[in-house]
């Protein structure tokens, strides 16, 4: 664990970890131990149509000690980093006047720099610019950034779609590179709080066989109906609830276009992905 000083700063635990690694299990002991107020720091658990695919915490778990921000948002209405960290400080201060430890969960890198680092004041992109950008497929807006922004093209990898499409636009709009607009951050609460990161390591083999197991136990809790449930709203695919990981999956197997089967390898696949590229983010991220 690190803590940051000075010690008369209030209080702000942070549980990070990959996906499966037993983060919601560590908080609520350490809530029960310390009074403290769990506050979600996962992009998928604010969506109140996500219950079983985000493995949110059951309602036994919730009444144990409170919680905030999980289930909240309408699946309809996308919750950006900066909304969640608004409604994030919110509930840390809440959580101080009621003389409770708030402890935020998560493994949502951006969640968590946007709180703890503030927001980069990024101008709106031009629409044209943003509509033109992402037409381009990974490989295309790669080599774009290569030419007009090498600095940031070398921090990504060539097939990371969005985030590529993303550098790109903002320096054809603003003429001016994503890290260079990320260095100028203002308004995170790490100079705020005395802080104290508790990050949750697991072996490899061990940490897939936890995605793999609640892969499964998402299965026979009802994804598959939640799923459905989900579909039935008729949503914009690009909303992030329907790009939680699960929901094309298991949308595919719902359309008869995969086997049950099938989607759920698939499930599990992409759930490994996301837990392998959270343990980068938290070693080199989160403490820098």
């Amino acid at each position: 664990m690190s803590t940051s000083s000075p010690s008369d700063r209030p209080r702000l635990a942070l549980i990070a970890g990959p996906t499966a690694s037993g983060k919601s299990a560590r908080a609520i002991e350490r809530a029960e131990a310390e009074h403290g107020t769990i506050i979600n720091a996962d992009a998928s658990q604010v969506y109140r149509d996500l219950h079983i695919l985000s493995a949110r915490p059951s309602a036994d778990e919730e009444a144990r000690v409170p919680h905030r921000l999980f289930g909240h948002r309408d699946g309809a209405f996308a919750c950006s980093a900066a909304e969640w960290a608004s409604e994030a400080r919110i509930a840390i201060a809440e959580a101080h006047a009621a003389g409770r430890l708030p402890i935020l969960v998560g493994g949502t890198g951006l969640y968590i720099r946007t709180l703890l680092d503030g927001i980069a004041p990024i101008p709106p992109v031009d629409p044209v610019i943003r509509d033109q950008v992402r037409a381009l497929p990974a490989a295309d807006a790669y080599a774009l950034l290569v030419q007009e922004d090498p600095r940031a093209a070398l921090r990504l990898h060539p097939n990371d779609t969005s985030r590529l499409q993303r550098a790109l636009e903002v320096v054809r709009s603003s003429g001016r590179s994503i890290l260079d607009w990320r260095a100028d951050r203002a308004g995170g609460v790490r100079d705020e709080v005395a802080l104290e990161i508790e990050t949750i390591v697991l072996p490899t083999a061990s940490l897939y066989a936890r995605c793999d197991a609640r892969v499964d136990a998402m299965i026979a809790a009802g994804a598959i109906d939640e799923v459905a449930a989900l579909l039935e709203r008729r949503l914009d695919p690009d909303l992030p609830v329907m790009r939680a990981i699960g929901v094309a999956e298991l949308s595919r197997y719902i359309n008869g276009l995969d086997d049950l089967g099938q989607a759920i390898a698939a499930i599990k696949q992409a759930t490994r992905n996301y837990a392998k590229r959270q343990g980068t983010w938290l070693r080199h991220q989160l403490n820098a």
